[in-house]
């Protein structure tokens, strides 16, 4: 039973009966079903009551609010768009006076992770660093990567109900270090996504087929996330509707970039990528992050597309 093996890894998680969850949005509602259907009882709580209803009919409990998920779970596990957003709910959850770890499946950054983790351990809970990769087919599939850092015995406690969400790295024991995995990883993915972009407008605007030379690029040394996946599925087609609006790819790299600085590590690549996203953002109604391409087509002018 999932409450036995966590009560016996971690002494004082008493009531395994109830987890909670807060934000069963895009992402959060399918991280959700998977552990619905792993067994777990789940107390849920969304600003959007479509969500928790559709959620609800499959079994999970809506709760009226965070304060009232932190009185009946010991882990609470929360995916939710803002570092703002995050630090509210903590405080929420905070107040209900039973929950003893916070997990943060958000992207939050690590100076919001430090300064919400300091809060929550006055309160005696510990947070979680859980931010996750994958987008939405890895949350309906289970294998997105999940991106832990805690101690020990917080680690030993959230692992059985994080391994049904995808594969855990635990990468280390401070607050902020797992969204410092997240935030690098997301920084390669705008920039393959950019680069990709402008390789590809290039061929095309020299009168090679697009599809031919993604394929080609896919053969050789520039195979990337973006040539390798969202071309195919999502630029080709001419669909761009992979799922991760931009403006939130643009709060994630403006998070990186402020940890970077913090860190006085330059973001010379890093700096162009996020200024060429964030003109898709500020030009392409409710941008998606493969519309960047669209940004270089109009520049170049000319048009991304499979002649197949």
């Amino acid at each position: 039973m999932q409450s036995a093996t966590i009560h016996k890894t971690y002494g004082y998680i008493k009531h395994m009966n109830t987890i909670g969850f807060i934000g069963v949005g895009r992402m959060g509602s399918r991280m959700a079903r998977r552990l619905i259907d792993a067994g777990f009882s789940l107390k849920i709580y969304d600003t959007d009551a479509a969500a928790v209803r559709a959620l609800a009919d499959l079994g999970a409990e809506a709760a009226a609010s965070p304060a009232a998920i932190g009185e009946e779970a010991e882990i609470v596990l929360v995916s939710l768009p803002t570092p703002p957003v995050v630090e509210k709910v903590a405080q929420q959850v905070a107040t209900g006076g039973r929950t003893k770890i916070f997990v943060d499946m958000s992207t939050t950054g690590a100076t919001y992770a430090k300064k919400i983790a300091a809060t929550l351990s006055e309160k005696g809970i510990q947070q979680v660093d859980a931010p996750v990769s994958g987008g939405l087919a890895g949350a309906e599939k289970g294998t997105l990567a999940v991106m832990v850092s805690c101690g020990d015995k917080e680690f030993a406690a959230v692992e059985p109900v994080l391994k049904n969400c995808g594969k855990i790295f635990y990468v280390g024991k401070l607050p902020g270090q797992g969204q410092t995995m997240k935030l690098i990883n997301n920084l390669l993915s705008a920039t393959a996504m950019a680069a990709s972009s402008e390789a590809v407008v290039m061929g095309v605007k020299a009168g090679l087929d697009a599809a031919q030379v993604v394929d080609v690029i896919n053969a050789g040394t520039g195979r990337n996330s973006a040539t390798a996946d969202k071309f195919p599925r999502f630029v080709l087609p001419r669909t761009f509707n992979l799922g991760f609006a931009m403006n939130l790819m643009n709060k994630d790299l403006r998070m990186c970039m402020e940890e970077a600085e913090a860190l006085a590590v330059p973001m010379i690549v890093g700096s162009a990528v996020r200024q060429l996203m964030g003109i898709t953002e500020a030009t392409v109604p409710e941008a998606d992050m493969t519309d960047v391409v669209k940004v270089v087509e109009k520049w170049a002018g000319v048009t991304v597309g499979s002649k197949k």
